[in-house]
């Protein structure tokens, strides 16, 4: 029959057939609509599973099973709110392995199907999961971050800032326990800030501040030099006046994390007139860190390698700062990152970058050969030969060209040291 012919039949035949063409065409509506209906309820599933598994985490390592339950049970339903799923039923389990734990918790439900019924079925099952795992490694990070001048121009501060609070939120996140996870803040510029409050401290180096600061038996002197050469008296000021800094220590324990004991060991206090705000000791005292963050003020030159040399130190179970010791029950996994905004200008010795460089690059395989991690970020400009090379490997360096990729280059940075995720 032809095309023409067959349109122009008017015979009862074509109605039958579109009756029963209609059967699978309904079923397939049928089918699109109860089915997206079921796959927007499970996908709210899957985001208070992953809500509640992530809150859960915090306390699952000190809960009971039944405790586990309810808790997940209160958890998920605070943030699912699908009234067409029936009966939705949860199951929370924590388990430990050698390397470390997890929480898991599943979902079950039914969905009220609205086309779907007339063909025979009535009800969808909807179902998910989602799992935190963390493992038994600790993570201790030391922020050093550029306080100098420049980081006043183009944002650069109020960046950093933003930055280094949303990675602590991060690391904050991470930590299931307290301890899990520790955070020390290094401000510097030429020089580090270690507290007016440790004046007394027996790790203090004395000696050059006392000749630069003090008064002559004779008021025409005004250093100590000229005072006792002319057979007058020079008295020190008192050491409660200090402003806090201290510059590099004498070569080669410039680069070394060794205890201060005495002679070189020790550090040498110096009345720098950009001293910075003082570091923080490693602490999980969120608030504390975070308001330490906002107190950065940008002043000064720049000496990274006095800041790096203190990042470590701030790593170290030994005076000055005195770490908390490592629970042998626990891996560690130690990090410096290091931010600075341009090349080394000025430290205890130097004037020019190169000689800086020098020691820092020194200082940066000491601390890696000790088995610390180092990301490095240099901020606008350019290129870094020591930043570059003391970061751990190319992935962990990184030259930024505006102020807000510090936003998004520790944002990665904390996604990299975060040791909880997320399984589906």
């Amino acid at each position: 029959m032809s095309l023409a012919r067959f349109l122009q039949d008017r015979k009862a035949s074509v109605a039958p057939l579109l009756a029963l063409t209609a059967i699978p065409l309904f079923g397939f509506v049928g089918v699109a609509v109860d089915y997206s209906n079921a796959s927007s309820v499970r996908t709210s599933m899957q985001s208070a599973l992953d809500s509640a598994a992530l809150m859960l985490s915090k306390s699952a390592g000190t809960l009971n099973s039944t405790q586990l339950q309810t808790s997940a049970n209160n958890l998920f339903f605070a943030n699912f709110t699908r009234p067409e799923a029936l009966n939705p039923q949860i199951t929370a389990t924590y388990s430990t392995q050698s390397n470390g734990a997890a929480v898991t918790i599943s979902a079950t439900a039914k969905i009220q199907t609205k086309i779907l019924g007339s063909l025979g079925f009535s009800q969808l099952n909807i179902a998910s999961t989602s799992s935190v795992n963390w493992s038994n490694t600790r993570l201790r990070v030391a922020l050093v971050l550029d306080n100098t001048g420049s980081m006043a121009q183009s944002g650069k501060m109020p960046a950093l800032q933003t930055a280094a609070k949303n990675l602590l939120t991060q690391l904050k996140n991470a930590a299931q326990v307290d301890g899990d996870v520790y955070v020390s803040i290094v401000p510097f510029g030429k020089d580090v800030n270690v507290g007016p409050a440790n004046y007394t401290s027996f790790w203090i180096d004395w000696t050059d501040w006392d000749i630069a600061n003090g008064t002559c038996s004779k008021s025409k002197y005004t250093s100590k030099s000229t005072c006792t050469s002319n057979s007058h008296t020079w008295t020190p000021k008192n050491h409660n006046t200090w402003t806090g800094c201290v510059t590099d220590r004498d070569q080669n324990y410039d680069t070394l994390n060794t205890a201060p004991l005495s002679g070189s060991t020790l550090f040498p206090t110096e009345q720098y007139s950009s001293c910075p705000t003082a570091l923080m000791p490693l602490s999980y005292d969120w608030t504390a860190l975070n308001n330490k963050i906002n107190a950065m003020s940008p002043a000064g030159n720049t000496n990274q390698a006095i800041g790096l040399a203190w990042g470590w130190q701030s790593l170290s179970q030994t005076a000055p700062l005195n770490a908390p010791p490592l629970d042998p029950n626990y891996q560690y996994q130690q990090v410096i990152i290091l931010l600075s905004d341009g090349l080394n200008t000025q430290d205890r010795w130097y004037s020019s970058a190169n000689p800086i460089d020098t020691r820092q690059q020194v200082a940066c395989n000491n601390a890696k050969a000790a088995g610390i991690t180092i990301y490095s970020v240099l901020v606008m400009s350019g290129d870094s030969t020591v930043l570059k090379s003391c970061a751990t490997d190319a992935s962990k360096y990184f030259a930024l060209t505006n102020a807000n990729q510090i936003i998004t280059t520790f944002d990665a940075i904390g996604t990299s040291l975060a040791r909880l995720h997320i399984t589906h």
